[in-house]
C-alpha cells in the first residue's frame, strides 16, 4: 500500500515538475519585453542627465525592471514550440550557466589586470554583482537560443 502511495507522491512531483519546466508566456510578450528592456536601456543612458547622479534608487528599479524584461523575453513561447525549440531552449539555458560561471570566474581577474594598466596599482578584487551576473546570463542564453535556431 505505501509503495502505491510512493509512486502517486512521485508521479505528482514529476508533473509538477514537467509543468515548471514546459511554462511558457504567451507568444505576444515577447513584443512587451522586447519593448520594456530596449526602453529601459535608453533611460539608463539617459537617466544621469534627466535626473542627476543621485539617483541610484532609479538606477536600481531601472536594473532590476531590465531584468524582468529579458526574463519575459526569454520564457515566452515560439510561434512554432516543437521538441527541437524545446531542446534549442534547454541547451541555452545551460550555456547560459556555464558561461555565467566562466564570466563569474575570470572577470574579476580581468578587472584587476585592466586596473593595474589603467592606474599603475592594482584594486582589491571586487565581486560581481548580482544584476551584472543576471544580465550577462540572460543575455548569453537570448543570444544562444536565437542561434541555434537560425541554424537548425
Amino acid at each position: 500500500m505505501s509503495i502505491k502511495k510512493t509512486e502517486s507522491y512521485m508521479q505528482k512531483e514529476q508533473r509538477a515538475l514537467q509543468k515548471l519546466i514546459n511554462f511558457r508566456l504567451p507568444r505576444q510578450f515577447m513584443n512587451i519585453g522586447l519593448v520594456l528592456a530596449l526602453s529601459l536601456i535608453v533611460l539608463m543612458f539617459f537617466r544621469a542627465t534627466l535626473l542627476g547622479e543621485a539617483s541610484l534608487l532609479m538606477r536600481d528599479t531601472l536594473q532590476r525592471a531590465l531584468l524582468v524584461g529579458m526574463l519575459i523575453m526569454s520564457i515566452t513561447r515560439d510561434r512554432e514550440e516543437d521538441e527541437m525549440t524545446i531542446q534549442f531552449r534547454m541547451q541555452s539555458y545551460g550555456w547560459a550557466f556555464v558561461m555565467g560561471v566562466i564570466y563569474a570566474l575570470i572577470m574579476p581577474f580581468v578587472e584587476f589586470g585592466v586596473s593595474i594598466v589603467v592606474n599603475g596599482d592594482g584594486e582589491a578584487f571586487k565581486s560581481l554583482g548580482d544584476f551584472q551576473m543576471l544580465l550577462f546570463m540572460l543575455m548569453v542564453q537570448l543570444m544562444c537560443y536565437h542561434v541555434l535556431k537560425r541554424y537548425r
